[in-house]
């Protein structure tokens, strides 16, 4: 590899066998402003990326021991979201077809029209941070939610239903005092200051974690 990565600089990852394509290839990208890590083949990639860091990839299809589809595949299986503009010298319909189904935002053949590529990159780049904010947002919000108890978050459930503390005390069978006591709790644990900044965090909760509600109901 050429150079270290940086987790929150946003890189692009050349994973190419031929060396003067990853040196080609990282010219233009330097040239546009934009940080060029180089990789010789997919298990140096494997090696030494780490999960987190934000950019895009330009994948070769064919590469020696492992190829870009089966790089792409090993991705996958672990979770590694990362956009990927697969290159090839070799324009293959079924790879192409494949290898969109699989996730990839664009397959070019060479020789590269470097105008498509570079917008596809400043895309990927642009997805790569989205997904990043959206990953950092969701274990915050996971982080806070275990603070709080199973009963601190039926009361919380009910509390952006709009239910007043006697109509939750009704339903959950508990004293006014209890679910007073609860609400302090979810306002201390969650680190919020007002009703409605635990409403917000609540839907916030489930548009970000997928968050199922409780068996309350």
């Amino acid at each position: 590899m050429d150079s270290s990565t940086n987790t929150m600089t946003p890189s692009v990852f050349i994973v190419d066998d031929d060396p003067a394509v990853r040196e080609s290839l990282a010219m233009l990208i330097m040239a546009q402003g934009m940080r060029a890590v180089t990789f010789a083949n997919a298990q140096e990639f494997v090696r030494d990326y780490r999960e987190g860091d934000i950019g895009c990839m330009i994948l070769d299809i064919r590469m020696p021991q492992m190829s870009g589809m089966a790089l792409q595949e090993l991705l996958i299986q672990r979770e590694i979201t990362i956009p990927i503009v697969f290159i090839t010298g070799h324009g293959d319909i079924e790879q192409c077809s494949r290898a969109f189904r699989a996730g990839a935002i664009d397959f070019l053949t060479k020789p590269i029209d470097t105008s498509r590529l570079i917008d596809s990159l400043r895309r990927g780049i642009r997805l790569s941070i989205q997904q990043h904010k959206h990953e950092t947002e969701t274990l915050e919000v996971m982080q806070r939610l275990s603070r709080i108890s199973g009963r601190e978050r039926e009361v919380l459930e009910m509390v952006a239903d709009g239910l007043s503390s006697k109509e939750i005390a009704r339903a959950m069978e508990l004293s006014p005092r209890t679910v007073e006591a609860h609400r302090a709790n979810l306002f201390s644990k969650l680190g919020v200051d007002s009703l409605a900044d635990l409403i917000r965090f609540y839907l916030k909760a489930l548009e970000t974690t997928g968050m199922k509600r409780s068996s309350h109901e």
